[in-house]
Order: C-alpha cells, then structure tokens, then sequence
C-alpha cells in the first residue's frame, strides 16, 4: 500500500473536505452529461419532473429516435450516487426505455435542465451522533395513467443519508385486486 494523500477525485466523484464535513459531488460528471447531450447553455428548472403526471395522449407521438433516449436516461443512473433526489424522476423516465413518446423525450430535458440548476449538489457528510432514522413514503396507485403505486425510502445515520430508494410498484392495482379476491 502507498499513502497517495488526501482524497480529491475517485471514479468521477470529487470530494471536497473541511475541518468538520466531507461534500462528495459529481459536478464534472453532470457537465459532461450536459454537455454530450447539446444542453450546456440551456435554462435551469427548479424542479426534477411536473408532480402530477399528465395521462397518456394518443396524439402524443413517438419518439423518433429511441436509442437516444435509452442512452441519454442511462447517463442519469451514475449521477444518483451524489444526487438521491433525481432517483425519482430517473425510474419513471426509464419505465418507458422500449418505447419512448415525444413527452417522454421533453420530460429528460426537463430533468437536464434541473442538473443544470443543481450543478454544485452532491451529498454532505458531518460528524454527529449515530443515530439511526430511516424515513419512507408511499403513493398507493397514484399514477393515473397505469394505477402503479410509488414507494421510497432514506436512512440516515445521524446527519448523513447512507441509504436511499425511489420506485415504482411494478403491479397494477388490478393485479392486486385480482389476487385479494383469490385469497
């Protein structure tokens, strides 16, 4: 083993440290996404995704280049080590990976404009008393659209998040209704 020093940059995340805290930040990253995708100059947007998702339109085309919208959602999965709260809004965008729709096209531009807006984001870590807190949520078949539910969960181990998930219920309230009545 060699003693290389104190931590600045390790596998695309930098770390920034001070007498008390360490702030882990993927800000490099989460230009060169906005960068490979022609967004860098865009407008930022204080918000991941609209909260009520508007139902499916049946004028709503499809997108005509899906393997850009399967390569541009799949750069997001790396940058929710840093930012938990984009977890959210890159599980729905990818629920819809095999057949994109024009709105799903703008809602990720939507979600890049947000990374524009929260480019010096990242995780805080302070020292503090160990103590255990975990939170959760969830939305029991709130998408309008398809009747899935939404759940999500964060712990924190004093006053740093060490653990997170955000995702949709893969079944339908129909599903679930269906195997109620066979018990």
């Amino acid at each position: 083993m060699k003693e290389l020093g104190v931590l600045n940059y390790c596998m695309g995340i930098s770390v920034s440290s001070s007498s008390s805290s360490y702030v882990l930040s993927q800000h490099k990253y989460a230009s060169e996404i906005l960068a490979k995708a022609g967004m860098s100059d865009c407008k930022s947007y204080a918000s991941p995704m609209a909260t009520k998702v508007v139902s499916s339109d049946s004028a709503d085309s499809h997108f005509s280049q899906p393997s850009l919208y399967r390569s541009l959602v799949g750069v997001f999965q790396y940058l929710t080590l840093t930012q938990p709260d984009l977890s959210f809004s890159i599980n729905h965008l990818c629920q819809f990976l095999q057949n994109p729709l024009q709105s799903h096209f703008t809602a990720l531009k939507r979600l890049f404009r947000y990374v524009k807006a929260t480019l010096s984001h990242g995780l805080h870590f302070t020292s503090g008393p160990l103590v255990l807190n975990a939170f959760s949520d969830s939305d029991w078949a709130g998408n309008v659209i398809d009747r899935r539910s939404a759940t999500g969960y964060c712990v924190f181990l004093g006053p740093n998040l060490v653990s997170w998930c955000a995702r949709s219920n893969p079944q339908s309230l129909d599903h679930l209704q269906k195997q109620n009545t066979e018990l």
